[in-house]
């Protein structure tokens, strides 16, 4: 059960808002081979039956309670009336709610952009009626609305400490129960409890359904899991009550329901990372990842023989795991326990590759979540020509590049070097061997210098996974402050060393900025001053190269799902870096059960 996750980007608080996300489009480094929101999540993956995914035929637990989801709370309307044509406009709490949902919007970019407008439009429609006045969104004008919404973030900023104290413990208090599960009569910390609440969908990229409305969901849309005997979770909504209840001790999710916005696809909530379940899961991917550095070569040296096949079907299962091994694509029409149908190596479509000159080869392509994979290669002289044929012929541009193969017959290929091994293997054994490679090559003599390198080696992971972010708007703002902050700093070191010289010599402090004498210091407590200083602008200019070098990469992906935690272990057992330092919280978690292996 492979759980990703992106890393997280600030979210509007309005009820039905979700995390805002911007288009992303980079290039991404190539390989030559070396290679919502709380402490938890909901994950979702793709399922071909009713609902629920099937376990693989082994037991996970014997008892299993918990206390069920919990739910948005109800919509509160604010009765501030938007404009249309100049005029205001009536709107029931319903029509209200979406129209608060796309107000709040105003200022990102997904306000400006045709696909998110168009969906957004059409589904609100539906809501409004054939009879309303809005019969245009282009006459629509929602600033009202936004001007209320502002003004009632600005009225949450305002809160004092105990008032905002209180509001965090209610919180608290209304999630207590949900937060736990008894796995066989322990007690483990459940994932991320919360149902999410209507909003906008956003997605990533260029999604085809961004702006399309996410419906609320109803204790009739969940399917609750516990073990036979145990208490039902008690239904939170009056009148209501759970689509069914399953007693299926062969899968670890609690619950799931159809994703509003894919239908095909579920989201469940499972325990959290750090539980012991999850944490055996783990443990089994990575290994078997290790495990593949036994039988790499040999599977090297059999597609490299197979690249000038005269089958063409296997000539196709060798480039086609060349490039998966080489650049860490995803190998497409490929399942995990908690993601969708993703566009990879088996998928690509002739369009998706491009011949370029010196044996170079450009790949286009959305990936995973509609991100796009942009990528310039140098590939072998041999897979260059073997694109090449496989792209004559009769195919068009949305024919299939690799027309004889697909991710079953490649993972059944895989099996006969290596007791279940798949495509994806590949991934977590590339990114984890990244790194450690990366690693080897550190020479910060300090701890910050040292947390640095390690997070530049875990952008070259991220870069070779394709796991890209745009450059937040808060970014060039947070690089000011810190560099007014470095000025102010280096101010102060001057003024420390003119201190410190009328010290050696005798003379008597100056005096500061208000006429007071400044405090007499001796040279002694001066140096030290001196130097902690220099401490202090040598860290932070080593964290301002650090952000900047790593604006357009999403570290935590990789750190979570594919780099094996026993390689950061040893690397700060062996430089002497705090494991804290080089992780989330999340990630300690699991690091704190690595340590011990």
């Amino acid at each position: 059960m492979e759980e990703e996750e992106e890393e997280e980007e600030e979210e509007d608080d309005f009820e039905g808002s979700e995390v805002s996300k911007k288009v992303v489009v980079t290039k991404s480094a190539s390989s030559s081979g070396k290679k919502k929101l709380v402490e938890t999540k909901i994950t979702k993956k793709t399922v071909v039956k009713k609902g629920g995914k099937d376990g693989n035929g082994g037991q996970k637990w014997t008892t299993l309670e918990h206390n069920g989801v919990m739910f948005p709370p109800a919509y509160q309307p604010h009765g501030v009336k938007m404009l249309y044509n100049g005029e205001p406009v009536d709107l029931t709490p319903a029509q209200e709610e979406v129209a608060t949902m796309y107000a709040v919007m105003k200022d990102t970019d997904y306000a400006t952009q045709a696909k998110f407008n168009s969906n957004f439009w059409q589904d609100w429609k539906k809501i409004l009626g054939s009879n309303h006045v809005i019969k245009k969104l282009e006459l629509c004008d929602f600033t009202p609305i936004y001007d209320w919404y502002q003004s009632e973030k600005e009225k949450k900023k305002q809160l004092s400490s105990a008032e905002k104290k209180q509001l965090r413990d209610e919180k608290a208090k209304a999630e207590e129960k949900y937060t736990w599960a008894l796995v066989d009569g322990v007690k483990e910390k459940v994932g991320n409890f919360r149902v999410e609440p209507p909003g906008l969908f956003r997605g990533r990229g260029q999604h085809p359904k961004m702006g399309k409305l996410k419906r609320r969901i109803f204790p009739e849309n969940i399917v609750i899991n516990i073990g036979k005997g145990a208490p039902v979770p008690e239904c939170p909504m009056p009148g209501h009550n759970w689509k069914e209840i399953r007693h299926d001790n062969t899968v670890t999710w609690l619950a799931f329901w159809n994703d509003p916005i894919n239908e095909k696809e579920f989201k469940y909530v499972f325990l959290h990372p750090s539980s012991s379940l999850k944490a055996q899961s783990d443990m089994k991917k990575y290994e078997k990842a290790r495990q593949l550095k036994d039988y790499i070569d040999k599977i090297r040296k059999t597609y490299t023989k197979d690249f000038g096949s005269t089958d063409p079907t296997k000539r196709q299962i060798a480039v086609a795991t060349y490039l998966i091994d080489r650049l860490a694509l995803r190998a497409g029409n490929e399942k995990d326990d908690d993601e969708a149908d993703t566009v990879g190596c088996c998928s690509l479509k002739v369009e998706h590759v491009k011949l370029l000159d010196s044996k170079k080869i450009e790949f286009d392509f959305l990936g995973k979540d509609s991100i796009r994979y942009l990528n310039e290669v140098a590939v072998e002289e041999k897979v260059f020509k073997a694109i090449g044929d496989f792209q004559k012929g009769r195919k068009k541009s949305g024919d299939d590049l690799f027309d004889r193969l697909d991710t079953n017959k490649l993972n059944a290929h895989l099996k006969e070097f290596m007791p279940e091994l798949t495509a994806k293997v590949f991934r977590t054994y590339n990114a984890s061997i990244t790194l450690d490679n990366q690693l080897e090559h550190t020479d910060g003599s300090i701890v910050p210098e040292k947390i640095g390198d390690y997070q530049r080696a875990n952008k070259e992971v991220a870069v070779l996974c394709n796991h890209q972010r745009t450059v937040s708007k808060s970014h060039g703002a947070q690089m000011e402050k810190l560099e007014g902050k470095m000025a102010e700093l280096k101010a102060l070191r001057e003024e420390i060393v003119i201190d410190l010289e009328r010290a050696r010599k005798g003379k008597p402090p100056r005096k500061d900025e208000d006429g007071k004498t400044k405090r007499n210091q001796s040279p002694e407590q001066l140096e030290k001053k001196l130097e902690q200083t220099d401490n202090k602008i040598q860290k932070m200019e080593l964290d301002m190269k650090v952000k900047d070098d790593l604006k357009t990469v999403a570290l935590g992906t990789s750190k979570i799902n594919y780099l094996d935690p026993r390689i950061t272990v040893a690397w700060c057992k062996r430089n002497d870096v705090p494991i804290e330092k080089a992780s989330s919280k999340k990630q300690k978690k699991k690091k704190k059960k690595s340590s011990h292996e």
